[in-house]
């Protein structure tokens, strides 16, 4: 695509409004492109809204998966110098509680050192003193960097910024299809949820950030996205059964993590694969796994009372035909479809975690840069971000919503 830099600036419409569109949004908009970004539910609304709430420290898959690792580590560090205030910075425990785990040990430690995660090996004397409803069966203990999120919060120190920077925030606005001319996408048809009007909001390139729905995006424009929807469940439990995130010390499985938010323990999460992530059940036998396999970690969780039992659909990039999602590793990809599929003005952002959203967003608005002949730096690692509330007080954001819903709708 041709150049914009001595042009008005070129209109990049971005299709989600989660983790990932947050990102993008705040990215280019802090690199001078016209941004509008488009979602027809409530802002994280979808898998962002749904997750358990971990900063992750990269330890939970420094086995097995090392760039995911690395990736984590980094961007934990990045977020928290960021968006200060917006974690509980409570570190995380690692623990053994057979002799199974114990084996995992060496190789966890080992693999950790070599991602560059900050571990400490305790006693589990040590543990249980400041985890006291930890298993008694504790064989082991390590401390690593975790921490819990707000999601919703931290989505919207992103969605704040973006604004502050003239990017325009169109939640409960549908994209219903893609128009493509020529080999190229030119735009989005919408459908406003809110008013019930159509329109059609021309672009430069769009940008497909919609998660476990990238590939329902991208049948829009023809092409397809490498990417499976994997649910996992998450039980949430009334009271606080510990102040540290918890992890079974062995190879990722169900029913391994407690984290705490606020009040309550949310436990997690089982694993498979599906076609459609709006078509999600919550079996009750995965609850009862939840139950079973966290009362290993802290035996209180299995007499403790319901809050709320859902599931939630990763976007795990690979092809489709793995049976449950945990063979696939959790980094993320961006997508050229002009490359992938000879389709110009197209790109899709998938995988990856809440954790990595700043890095997933720095690939994206590169490559997005580079197809319109751009050169301009990522500026979001050293960018503080605003206050989660000045998405709702900030008053020039407001006035430009106001003023596009009197020209009718996103533009």
């Amino acid at each position: 695509m041709g150049a914009h830099a001595s042009a008005s600036p070129a209109h990049v419409v971005i299709i989600g409004g989660g983790a990932t569109g947050a990102g993008v949004a705040h990215d280019l908009a802090l690199r001078g492109l016209r941004v509008t970004l488009l979602e027809r539910g409530e802002l994280t609304s979808g898998t962002s809204g749904r997750h358990h709430g971990l900063l992750h420290s990269g330890a939970r898959y420094a086995v097995g998966d090392r760039v995911s690792a690395l990736e984590c580590i980094e961007e934990n560090t990045i977020l928290k110098r960021i968006a200060p205030g917006s974690f509980e910075e409570n570190g995380g425990l690692f623990v053994a509680v057979t002799d199974a785990d114990l084996d995992h040990l060496e190789p966890f430690l080992q693999a950790c050192a070599e991602a560059r995660i900050p571990t400490e090996r305790i006693t589990p004397e040590h543990a249980l003193r400041e985890e006291p409803n930890l298993t008694p069966q504790l064989r082991a203990a390590v401390r690593v960097p975790d921490a819990t999120i707000d999601p919703m919060r931290l989505m919207l120190r992103f969605f704040a910024t973006a604004q502050r920077n003239g990017a325009r925030i169109h939640p409960f606005m549908e994209a219903t299809e893609i128009t493509v001319s020529g080999g190229a996408v030119r735009g989005v048809r919408v459908l406003d949820h809110v008013t019930g009007r159509r329109a059609e909001v021309a672009a430069d390139l769009v940008v497909n950030a919609a998660g476990p729905w990238s590939g329902a995006v991208a049948a829009m424009a023809g092409v397809t996205v490498p990417m499976i929807p994997s649910p996992g469940v998450l039980l949430a439990l009334r009271g606080r059964l510990s102040n540290m995130v918890i992890n079974r010390l062995h190879p990722s499985g169900d029913g391994d993590i407690v984290v705490p938010q606020r009040g309550l323990s949310i436990v997690g999460t089982s694993s498979w694969v599906v076609d459609d992530p709006d078509d999600l059940s919550v079996p009750e036998e995965h609850v009862r796994r939840m139950y079973e396999e966290g009362a290993r970690l802290i035996p209180a969780i299995l007499h403790s009372q319901r809050r709320a039992a859902w599931s939630a659909a990763r976007p795990l990039v690979g092809e489709p035909g793995t049976a449950s999602g945990r063979e696939l590793s959790r980094t993320f990809q961006a997508f050229d479809h002009r490359r992938r599929d000879g389709l110009e003005g197209f790109v899709s952002i998938t995988g990856g975690k809440s954790t990595t959203l700043r890095a997933m967003a720095e690939s994206c608005a590169d490559l997005v840069c580079l197809k319109l002949g751009l050169q301009r730096p990522c500026a979001t690692r050293e960018t503080l971000l605003l206050p989660h509330t000045a998405y709702y007080t900030d008053e020039r954001p407001r006035r430009a919503r106001e003023r596009a819903a009197a020209g009718g709708g996103a533009r």
